[in-house]
């Protein structure tokens, strides 16, 4: 699908905007508003910037982990650096009371930027595989790490408000679907105050900016990466008879993966078999033995997530089978390491978050924009009950370049571009008000 850059003045695109109308405003929500936007002029814009301008890639994050270490420190917070590989926790104490963890991910992606932005990234790194590649912040994240640096700053501000403890989480390898559990085998939630509630934040280009969006259950969808290796006969092209295809035996189960969502699962329930990758042969001429595939699979619900998971070993046998594949040369399906279960809010959790977004800011301030799609995210591992089944809240923000929203540029795109004024300040008005609703008074 081509990627149309909308036509805009970079003027218009940095400028702060929306017309979000304030309908019904608490006095608090006003403080805060005017407390971030004095902070945003004063230190969150150099911050943001400085972030996007030197994105770090997937447990690379020594740089941007290093910066966040030292924006907390500088508050007071007690910071522990290196969890989970290069992952930053802070605690703020302040009294008796419940535990809040606000997280943050640190990691940026392999694109080469292209928006134009005065602050465009030039950075290249040698990736978690040795390959040195082009890095860009192309999902958000540096406004999620500002966003949390203003937070906090507003928290120890404002500390005669509340009562309890903060945990805040500068998450590394998001993209990677490896850093959640990274920092929970790191000892997260033994070596520091176990949350009772976990809230996370994510900007949404395609969302009006500044504007909020709770859901009450499924926020993001599970991930899994699978890949098949496809065995045949290799042979001479102009001999076909005397081999087995793996070309074709593939080409057939990327078909027949597709009835797996189209005939097996409920049709009221969503799941994707998307197969991103297939890669085989050498030369016209020659038959090859072997052809390999990458899938990414998605489910928003763990019942579905396992008929798809094991839907796909059944049909690439199947489909081997009916091509004459040897049963010693069976095709090889293997799930990777990145994966993330479904991202679910606790029901009245994410009521409670709303509740409070909508009293101090006003019915005004929450989007109607639905879930942009079956993004995966793996915060969800927070809540999972292997680490003890902790109530999470994960919502967003919108950062909308352009009033027409299907015209904004994608995530994980090389012309992504968010208009981090209205971002950033939503941001950290979300992570305040929405840590404060369940923080002690």
């Amino acid at each position: 699908m081509e990627i149309r850059r909308p036509v805009l003045a970079l003027s218009a695109i940095l400028a702060v905007g929306g017309g979000t109308p304030a309908l019904a405003r608490s006095a608090s929500g006003d403080a805060l508003s005017a407390a971030v936007a004095k902070d945003y002029q004063a230190n969150l814009k150099s911050l943001f910037e400085d972030l996007h301008a030197h994105p770090e890639l997937s447990f690379r994050e020594t740089r941007t982990a290093a910066r966040l270490a030292k924006e907390l420190k500088d508050m007071g917070i007690e910071v522990t650096e290196k969890v989970g590989g290069t992952g930053v926790v802070g605690v703020l104490r302040n009294g008796a009371g419940p535990t809040v963890m606000l997280r943050a991910e640190m990691d940026a992606l392999p694109i080469e930027e292209r928006n134009g932005l005065p602050y465009q990234s030039k950075v290249r790194q040698i990736d978690a595989d040795g390959v040195e590649m082009p890095v860009m912040h192309a999902c958000g994240h540096d406004v999620h790490m500002t966003a949390l640096v203003g937070a906090a700053r507003r928290l120890v501000a404002d500390k005669r408000s509340w009562r309890g403890t903060v945990v805040f989480v500068f998450q590394p390898a998001e993209e990677r679907f490896g850093g959640a559990l990274a920092m929970l085998k790191d000892g997260l939630y033994s070596r520091f105050p176990k949350p009772d509630i976990a809230l996370g934040i994510h900007v949404t280009s395609g969302m009006e900016p500044g504007r909020f969006r709770v859901e009450d259950r499924v926020a993001s969808s599970s991930a899994d990466s699978i890949d098949i290796l496809v065995k045949g006969v290799g042979g001479h092209g102009a001999v076909p008879q005397k081999a087995i295809d793996p070309i074709v035996v593939a080409s057939n189960i990327v078909m027949a993966l597709q009835t797996l969502v189209s005939r097996t699962i409920d049709p009221l329930q969503p799941g994707i078999v998307t197969v991103g990758v297939i890669q085989g042969g050498t030369k016209r001429n020659v038959i090859p033995e072997t052809v390999t595939m990458q899938l990414t699979v998605r489910a928003d619900s763990p019942e579905v997530r396992t008929q798809l998971l094991d839907g796909i070993k059944r049909v690439a046998e199947g489909v081997a089978r009916a091509y004459g594949v040897p049963g010693d040369r069976m095709p090889v399906v293997t799930a990777t390491s990145e994966a993330a279960p479904s991202n679910l809010n606790d029901p009245a959790s994410a009521a409670k978050v709303r509740d409070a977004l909508i009293r101090a800011f006003g019915e005004g301030r929450m989007s109607q924009v639905p879930r942009p799609g079956m993004n995966a995210e793996d915060f969800a591992y927070y809540g999972a009950p292997e680490w003890g089944s902790v109530k999470t809240v994960w919502f967003r923000v919108g950062g909308s370049v352009t009033d027409d929203l299907s015209k904004a540029p994608p995530h994980h795109s090389p012309l992504f571009i968010i208009k981090p004024e209205p971002a950033v300040r939503g941001a950290v008005e979300g992570y305040v008000t929405a840590a404060k609703a369940f923080l002690g008074k």
